[in-house]
């Protein structure tokens, strides 16, 4: 797994060994940086259930002004500061906070934090059939407080599988679904009030 453009563009992004981390693929990441095109530039970008780091490094790289992680086990959190350190992204440039991410949603939505973006590529779910999700991607879709942390034009892209049909909430507007594979992302903002 690499880097795929941007100033550190080719580097090789070092991951904990074993299931404990599903980085998102190369090619998923790279339909989504094409995607977001100019939008990464500045950006203020929330990256939620941090893993591997991939799309937050990813997004320092493309020109994002700032990235906030959050990864809940100590251990993939050590492997991103190593990778943010191994890219030369300036410190200031990103934060890490190693908690469960609920909880920080609901203290940022509390300081009046605001993103451009919010990308979250949780763990996968189970399969759904004939009922409805549980999986960490519903439980985000489920937060009505999560739009709230998004700027005026924020997105919200959201990781899930294909067997985790996820339903979206009357708070998200989706503007499309991108398919790699066994791979989906929801492309979401905030309903108009």
């Amino acid at each position: 797994m690499r880097i795929i453009g941007g100033i550190a563009a080719g580097r090789i992004l070092h991951v904990p060994k074993g299931l404990g981390v599903r980085p998102t693929p190369d090619l998923v990441k790279q339909a989504i940086f094409n995607s977001l095109g100019g939008r990464i530039l500045d950006a203020r970008v929330l990256d939620l259930f941090s893993g591997s780091g991939a799309l937050g490094l990813e997004s320092l790289s493309r020109g994002a002004s700032y990235v906030l992680s959050i990864e809940k086990s100590a251990k993939h959190a050590k492997w991103i500061q190593g990778n943010v350190r191994d890219c030369n992204i300036p410190r200031e440039r990103h934060h890490m906070k190693i908690q469960d991410v609920f909880p920080v949603i609901k203290q940022l939505v509390e300081q009046q934090e605001t993103f451009d973006l919010i990308m979250a590529d949780p763990p996968f779910g189970d399969k759904n059939v004939n009922r409805r999700s549980q999986s960490l991607s519903q439980r985000l879709l489920d937060l009505p407080d999560l739009p709230k942390l998004l700027s005026a034009s924020g997105l919200f892209l959201l990781g899930h599988t294909k067997r985790d049909s996820v339903t979206i909430t009357p708070w998200w507007q989706q503007h499309k679904t991108m398919k790699h594979g066994d791979s989906f992302f929801e492309f979401l903002s905030p309903v108009s009030e």
